[in-house]
């Protein structure tokens, strides 16, 4: 296994590589600069501003820029932001918890759910309860987002006052220990449901369809043939064979959460890397948004990369 994870992550710095180009082309390509951002609304003359363009070496050609980007990067240097006035390094790892909280909290909350009700529809299969189940799926693979987040805002946080309506913890609190570990998870159930709810209705439809796929093979008819118990048979056997495919998207979708939590973090005002990632795009702050999409491309490899750690774990027969 050690072997097959080192050529894993040697193979992943072209794609890296091939992400940057595409990025860096992309974004420095698209009308308007942090300068602009900055000045623009003050009374700066044009003669002020492109000497500042030029101090930040924006007026160099695109192939000059990403040069100078690259031999900083492969010594460790992500840039220094224009807009924060402070290195790109030290803005993603303020935002990093906040963001695997609600990232990690979505996850489990879609998988362990979605699961369940896949499995649960697949057992009692064209039963009323598979298609209450099927219907719950198709609603949440099919909500928007940023709607289902105000919705529940307004619903939950407004009207029942049941739930704060944004930020990570209560404003002048001052809360330490279990206390402040209680606050945080109350302003989290409101997000963590938002940003789940696409999802769960994806590992419904999918534990669903490949559960449905191995109880119709033979070795199902063999444990039933045996006299074997139906949890046996369902979660032991069925189950843990149809979780493979599913393990392939969990690996996909746990790196693309950390940024698909853009629209979830503007609604809750949640002070994480989506958040980030949305204020860097208005105010085209070309160094951030750089090294954010790096941070975002590794997670989605090193996640890859882990489903495939998973699989021998799950399914023994499996080896690299």
């Amino acid at each position: 296994m050690a072997p097959y994870i080192i050529k894993r992550v040697f193979q992943a710095f072209p794609l890296v590589f091939i992400v940057l180009v595409i990025n860096f082309v992309i974004i420095h390509t698209a009308p308007g600069d942090p300068v602009t951002y900055l000045y623009g609304p003050y009374n700066v003359s044009g003669e002020q501003m492109e000497s500042i363009r030029e101090s930040l070496g924006l007026n160099d050609p695109i192939y000059k820029q990403f040069l100078d980007y690259i031999t900083k990067l492969l010594k460790g240097d992500l840039g220094y932001s224009v807009v924060y006035r402070k290195s790109v390094s030290s803005l993603i790892l303020e935002r990093l918890p906040a963001s695997l909280y609600l990232t990690l909290s979505g996850f489990f909350f879609s998988v362990l759910l979605g699961v369940a009700v896949g499995v649960f529809a697949a057992i009692r299969v064209r039963s009323v309860w598979d298609y209450i189940a099927s219907a719950i799926s198709v609603i949440g693979y099919c909500t928007p987002v940023f709607w289902l987040g105000i919705i529940l805002i307004l619903l939950l946080s407004l009207k029942l006052n049941l739930f704060p309506s944004m930020g990570m913890e209560s404003l002048g609190s001052q809360l330490n220990g279990i206390s402040r570990l209680l606050d945080l998870l109350h302003h989290l159930v409101l997000p963590a449901v938002t940003l789940g709810a696409y999802y769960l209705g994806t590992y419904a439809r999918l534990t669903r369809a490949n559960m449905l796929e191995v109880l119709n093979q033979d070795f199902i008819r063999t444990a039933w043939a045996k006299g074997l118990k139906w949890r046996m048979v369902y979660y032991k056997h069925a189950l843990r064979n149809a979780l493979l495919p599913i393990i392939t998207v969990m690996g996909v979708h746990i790196g693309l959460l950390l940024m698909g939590a853009v629209l979830t973090e503007t609604v809750f005002a949640w002070p994480g890397m989506g958040r980030l990632t949305y204020n860097a795009i208005l105010q085209r702050d070309y160094p951030l948004l750089m090294g954010l999409f790096v941070v975002v491309a590794w997670c989605v490899i090193l996640s890859s990369l882990a489903a495939d750690v998973i699989y021998t774990v799950i399914d023994p027969r499996i080896r690299y």
